[in-house]
């Protein structure tokens, strides 16, 4: 199976004199699979995240290599890879109906008529659960809870059908009853849809549930990868046994499953 990417040697600073938030990463994501990056704040997973999808601030340096044998080019932002932010309020313009925002990332990146768009936006937000889509797409961001604010970032970020989802911390500003919710839906978008996911996460419970294989960064390092039942149940580093550790009760109940939802 052809790797999707592949990032090696990666190093990242947000200064030309700065401190590294990245140092020596290799990676590979392999088409279909479910990768969660995990690690404290500061850690470096957000910024991993940030540089594969090329949206690294002006004035950050990036050494080493991202690659793309899976696409056999460099990706298309929107078209190729999706992200789906930790502040939905922030990704959203506040202005613009919630139906036309998702509607211009599908005309913009599949050709659609405007028309056409403005259908496909509709079924993404019944996709994603929002009751009364008809509805919901003539709203405006500050009509929405924080959970819909997040589904409608969902929606738009995978309506160009990418082959990537990177969900960067996308249920930490949630309460947990709706993190899980979302944790499910892009279980199952992820699952029908074909698309690889990149996960970024604090918490390692979180990732157990919807992750194959967990990376676990400290200081800018991958310290431990592996598949999600040997991270979770025999741990190689103290670092990861700690982060398991935080998590109260993890001994009365599984961490983790590794079945995959029904199409």
């Amino acid at each position: 199976m052809s790797v999707l990417a592949s990032v090696r040697d990666l190093a990242v600073a947000y200064r030309r004199d700065g401190p590294l938030a990245l140092q020596g990463i290799d990676l590979d994501i392999m088409p279909g699979e479910r990768l969660a990056i995990i690690g404290e704040s500061g850690s470096g997973k957000s910024t991993l995240a940030l540089a594969i999808a090329g949206l690294l601030p002006a004035g950050a340096v990036q050494e080493g290599r991202i690659g793309w044998p899976g696409l056999a080019r460099a990706p298309l932002g929107g078209r190729d890879i999706g992200f789906v932010f930790q502040d939905p309020a922030g990704s959203l313009d506040p202005v613009m109906p919630i139906g036309r925002q998702v509607a211009e990332v599908a005309r913009a990146h599949l050709g659609l008529s405007w028309r056409q768009a403005q259908e496909r936006a509709r079924e993404l937000l019944a996709r994603v659960r929002l009751p009364e889509p008809d509805v919901i797409r003539h709203a405006f961001p500050h009509q929405l809870s924080g959970g819909q604010k997040q589904r409608v970032a969902i929606a738009a970020a995978i309506a160009a059908r990418p082959k990537l989802l990177i969900a960067d911390e996308a249920t930490s500003a949630l309460d947990t009853i709706v993190q899980a919710e979302i944790v499910a839906l892009i279980r199952q978008l992820v699952a029908e849809d074909g698309m690889t996911l990149l996960f970024i996460s604090h918490d390692i419970a979180l990732a157990s549930e919807l992750a194959d294989r967990i990376a676990v960064f400290r200081a800018g390092r991958i310290v431990e990868i592996g598949a999600t039942a040997a991270i979770v149940t025999r741990p190689a580093q103290a670092y990861t046994r700690a982060l398991l550790d935080a998590h109260i009760g993890l001994d009365a109940a599984p961490l983790f499953s590794s079945e995959r939802p029904h199409a």
